[in-house]
């Protein structure tokens, strides 16, 4: 613009600033509508964008469950009774490593699972940057473990978000034979 236009002979509009914000109104209300007409909760996966969300309950309380799911040794155990000891963990797999403290890596199922942990509730809240060895370097999602108490047992609520398009189905199988139905017999024993 040159020193002789005349300012107050520009076209007059919406400022910038209030352009973007209605956009952003316009697509979040989109988004919201969208993701409003296609929930189900019987559905355990979004089709609008791909999570998993899962309730699961277990005869133990949320700090035995806790203590499962973050101390290497129990979910060893918890390994051995996955479907995955017997179909896709090679044999001489190392072993769980989890660390307990916010910040500190895991390891899990010979390795097909790593990860660092985000956060750490005793007994109330795990949450994970998760991912799968086959994903490509540097992808990870988040999963977040919420226990509560259900009665004498536990209620955990499973979010997993933040996955590859597509992984949905196989994901939601692996938390079930790997996680929730080991982790039930696991629990289950003296």
């Amino acid at each position: 613009m040159s020193d002789n236009t005349d300012l107050a002979a520009l076209p007059r509009g919406p400022a910038r600033r209030q352009v973007l914000a209605g956009v952003a109104m316009a697509v979040s209300g989109l988004i919201l509508g969208s993701t409003q007409a296609h929930a189900n909760a019987d559905d355990p996966i979004s089709h609008t964008t791909e999570s998993i969300h899962q309730e699961v309950t277990f005869a133990a309380s949320p700090k035995r469950v806790y203590e499962a799911l973050t101390n290497a040794k129990q979910f060893q155990r918890v390994v051995e009774l996955s479907s995955a000891m017997k179909t896709r963990m090679p044999s001489g797999a190392p072993p769980v490593q989890i660390s307990q403290e916010a910040g500190g890596t895991f390891s899990m199922f010979g390795g097909i699972v790593t990860g660092r942990q985000i956060e750490l509730l005793p007994g109330q809240r795990i949450v994970q940057a998760w991912r799968p060895m086959y994903w490509n370097p540097g992808v990870y999602s988040i999963v977040k473990f919420e226990l509560a108490a259900n009665g004498s047992g536990t209620k955990l609520t499973l979010d997993h978000r933040g996955f590859p398009d597509g992984d949905g189905q196989s994901l939601l199988d692996g938390w079930n034979k790997n996680y929730w139905e080991p982790l039930e017999k696991f629990l289950a024993q003296p």
